[in-house]
């Protein structure tokens, strides 16, 4: 079941992303099917990918129903940059353009050290890394021409906590916080920002493989703040850095982690 995010009176409803077109990655569940919804109810133009085909039409559907627009979602293995390539074309065509980015995709499988093979060290960072900024490449062209547009990359607080088992992951969630300075330096007299948003803990079914009940209140106890962040939460950032209210908001990182530390 989705939660409300900018249904919600009590949410902030930007006007300059009514009609925007978005591209959002890995947006069938969890935080990325928050962001889906959350863009969706602000009226915009969204397509979404994902390589869960039923959980992404059937999010699609849910939303059709209310949505000023009815969002597309396609299927797309990211790692495949052929089929990468085609499917941003496709959402470009269907969307009328690209607007802002969502970089959300992403596989936090834990691993070892000694898990890690040639193999698997370029299939993870495939994963978690190249597509980020392969699909930027792809739509940087539609925003040129639209005089303008949002980049958000989705990072993690994993790396700054230094959390075990998940060194793969870390070392491509560093590098996309390296990337997005990067990319906003050379970006950005095109009129295009980018940014990155470091969850926290996030409350998704997913998460909760990882963690019992009582590595949650842990979680709870080190953080500034009580409660458990949800998709809601990170979606309600994401709305802001793609909206004109951030038009100054370029090369940075923002948190939405309660103050874990």
């Amino acid at each position: 079941m989705l939660q409300q995010t900018s249904t919600n009176p009590t949410r902030a409803i930007y006007g300059s992303l009514q009609d925007k077109s978005v591209i959002i990655t890995g947006g069938a569940s969890g935080i990325g099917a928050g962001l889906v919804e959350a863009f969706v109810a602000q009226g915009a133009r969204v397509g979404f990918v994902d390589i869960a085909e039923d959980e992404g039409a059937a999010l699609a559907n849910q939303l059709t129903s209310t949505a000023r627009h009815a969002p597309v979602y396609r299927y797309c293995d990211l790692t495949d940059l052929d089929q990468l390539g085609a499917t941003m074309a496709a959402l470009e065509s269907a969307l009328g353009g690209v607007d802002i980015l969502v970089n959300n995709a992403a596989n936090d499988d834990r691993h070892t050290i000694d898990d890690v093979t040639p193999a698997v060290w370029e299939d993870r960072l495939n994963v978690n890394l190249r597509h980020q900024f392969f699909t930027a490449k792809a739509v940087i062209p539609a925003m040129k021409r639209a005089g303008g547009g949002a980049i958000v990359n989705f990072g993690s607080i994993s790396w700054h906590l230094a959390l075990p088992d998940l060194i793969l992951y870390q070392t491509s969630k560093a590098a996309i916080e390296g990337m997005t300075r990067a990319l906003a330096r050379d970006l950005g007299r095109s009129n295009i920002r980018v940014n990155t948003i470091v969850p926290g803990n996030v409350q998704t079914p997913r998460q909760e493989r990882w963690y019992t009940p009582e590595g949650e209140a842990e979680i709870v106890a080190a953080q500034c703040l009580d409660g458990r962040i949800q998709p809601a939460d990170v979606a309600a950032l994401a709305l802001f850095l793609a909206s004109d209210d951030a038009r100054m908001c370029t090369g940075h990182d923002y948190f939405v982690d309660a103050g874990w530390r």
